[in-house]
C-alpha cells in the first residue's frame, strides 16, 4: 500500500524553478560561452558525439538542467545519483543494467551525478571501467574545482566545462518567460514591473533557481487588486528574496579565487575593485591576518623600490590588524589596500632575486673574492684576506672594486616612482668604474 499516493495536483505544486527547467538548448539561460552557436559543447550535443562531462559552476547556474537537456536531445536514458546519498551498491545497480542495455539494445544512458566531489576515491574508481567502455555517459556536477576534488583518472576521461553565474539580463528574460509560460505562471493574472524583475535578477547573484522561486513567492503572496490583477512592484520583490549569504568556502575555490582577484586588482592599480574583493572576504569571515600577510608579500613583490613606503605601510597594517582585531581592522586593511593599489609598481626586485636564485641553484656558485672574505679571525691575513677598500673613506662613499666575480646584472630598476632615482644613482656609480657594468643609455 502506498502511504503517500501521487496527487493529481502534485506537479503543479512543484517550485517554479523545477517547472521551468529547460527542455531544449535554446531555453538554457546564459552559458553562451559553451552553448552558443558553433561552440564545441553545443556541436557535440547536436551531433550526438558526446564524451563524459564534468560541469563545474556555482549553485543555480544550470548544471542539472543542462544534463537533462543533453539526455533529451541525444535521446538517452537519464539516471540521476546524488553524491551525498549514493554508495557503491547503488552505483552497481545502475551501471550493470546500463552496460547490459547498451550491449543488448544499443540504448545509451546518461548517468548524472550531482555533487560528484562528494564521492570518495573508491566510489569514483568504480565509474572508470564503465566510462572507459562507453557503457554510460557520465555527467558529473560540482561546485568545487574538479582538478582538486575529483580523481585524476576520471577527470582525464571527461571533458570539463565551467559554467558561469547566469548574467542579470538572461535571468530577466527567464523571469519574463516564466510569467507567460503554461509551465510557469501563465494561469495567474499578474503583472511584474521592470524594476521588480531587475531587482530579482541583480540580488540573486547569478542563481536562476533563487530568482524564479523568489518571483513565485512574490506573485503568490501579493494580494490581487479590485479587478483580480496581482501587481508586483519592487517593494514586493525586495520582500520575497532574502539577502543571499556570500558564497565563500574558506579552504576551497572561492577562497583562492577571491584572494587572487584581490591581489591582481591591487597589482593592477584598481583601488575600487580591490576594495570590493576586500569587502567580500571580510563579509564572508576571512581571517584579516591572512589578508594582511598577502599585502605584505605584494608590497615587496609588485611595488618594491618604486615606493619603499609600501612595505612599511603593509607591515604596519599587519601589526595593527593583530593588535586591533575586527571589525575596526577593516579600516586599517582598507587604508593599506588603497595605498598599495595607488602606489607605483615595480617587480624589478622580484625578478632580481628570482634570477639570482636560479643561477645559484643551477650550479653557478661563485667564490667569494679574497678581499671580501672575513679578515677578523686569526690567520686570515696569512690566507690572503686583504685588500678590501672601505667605501666610506672614498669620495661619494663609493669604491670601484669587485664585489662578485661576475658582470651579470640582476637588479634593473624601472622608471617607476622612486626606482627612477635609484636608476640614476646606479648610473652615476657606474660612471666611476673603469669597466662599467651597465651599457650607456641609447640616445
Amino acid at each position: 500500500m502506498d502511504l503517500f499516493p501521487d496527487h493529481p495536483d502534485a506537479a503543479g505544486k512543484r517550485p517554479l524553478a523545477a517547472r521551468m527547467r529547460p527542455e531544449s538548448l535554446n531555453e538554457i539561460a546564459g552559458q553562451t560561452h559553451i552553448l552558443g552557436e558553433g561552440k564545441l559543447l553545443r556541436r557535440a550535443i547536436e551531433a550526438d558525439r558526446l564524451d563524459s562531462l564534468i560541469l563545474y559552476g556555482p549553485p543555480g547556474c544550470g548544471k542539472t538542467s543542462l544534463a537533462e537537456v543533453i539526455a533529451r536531445v541525444t535521446r538517452r536514458r537519464f539516471t540521476r545519483v546524488s553524491g551525498i546519498l549514493g554508495n557503491v551498491a547503488e552505483l552497481r545497480k545502475i551501471l550493470e543494467p546500463a552496460r547490459d542495455l547498451r550491449l543488448r539494445a544499443g540504448q545509451e544512458t546518461v548517468l548524472f551525478i550531482d555533487e560528484i566531489h562528494r564521492f570518495n576515491k573508491s566510489q569514483q574508481d568504480i565509474l572508470l571501467p564503465y566510462v572507459e567502455e562507453g557503457d554510460v555517459t557520465l555527467i558529473g556536477a560540482t561546485t568545487h574545482n574538479p582538478f582538486f576534488f575529483i580523481n585524476s583518472p576520471l577527470v582525464s576521461r571527461s571533458r570539463v566545462f565551467q559554467l558561469e553565474p547566469v548574467p542579470p539580463e538572461a535571468i530577466q528574460a527567464l523571469l519574463r518567460r516564466a510569467l507567460t509560460d503554461p509551465r510557469g505562471l501563465a494561469h495567474i493574472s499578474c503583472e511584474v514591473t521592470d524594476d521588480a524583475l531587475a531587482h530579482l535578477a541583480a540580488v540573486c547573484e547569478g542563481d536562476a533557481r533563487k530568482a524564479l522561486n523568489a518571483l513565485e513567492i512574490a506573485v503568490l503572496t501579493t494580494a490581487p487588486g479590485p479587478e483580480g490583477l496581482i501587481s508586483v512592484t519592487r517593494a514586493e520583490a525586495e520582500e520575497s528574496i532574502q539577502k543571499k549569504a556570500v558564497v565563500y568556502d574558506k579552504d576551497e575555490d572561492e577562497h583562492y579565487d577571491t584572494i587572487s582577484a584581490f591581489i591582481k586588482s591591487v597589482r593592477g592599480s584598481d583601488p575600487d575593485a580591490a576594495i570590493y574583493w576586500l569587502a567580500k572576504m571580510l563579509t564572508a569571515g576571512e581571517d584579516p591576518r591572512f589578508i594582511a600577510r598577502r599585502l605584505v608579500i605584494l608590497a615587496s613583490e609588485d611595488i618594491g623600490n618604486a615606493d619603499p613606503r609600501g612595505l612599511s605601510i603593509a607591515v604596519a597594517a599587519m601589526q595593527a590588524v593583530e593588535f586591533v582585531g575586527m571589525p575596526e581592522a577593516q579600516l586599517t586593511l582598507s587604508q593599506a589596500t588603497t595605498y598599495l593599489a595607488c602606489a607605483p609598481k615595480s617587480n624589478a626586485a622580484t625578478l632580481a632575486i628570482g634570477e639570482a636564485m636560479r643561477d645559484v641553484q643551477s650550479g653557478k656558485v661563485l667564490p667569494v673574492p679574497r678581499h671580501l672574505r672575513d679578515a677578523h679571525y686569526k690567520g686570515s691575513k696569512e690566507l690572503g684576506h686583504t685588500g678590501y677598500q672601505y667605501a666610506h673613506d672614498a669620495e661619494h662613499h663609493f669604491v670601484d672594486q669587485e664585489y662578485a666575480p661576475t658582470d651579470k646584472i640582476y637588479y634593473a630598476p624601472t622608471q617607476q616612482g622612486y626606482e627612477a632615482t635609484l636608476d640614476k644613482r646606479l648610473a652615476f656609480w657606474d660612471s666611476l668604474r673603469k669597466h662599467p657594468k651597465r651599457p650607456p643609455e641609447t640616445p
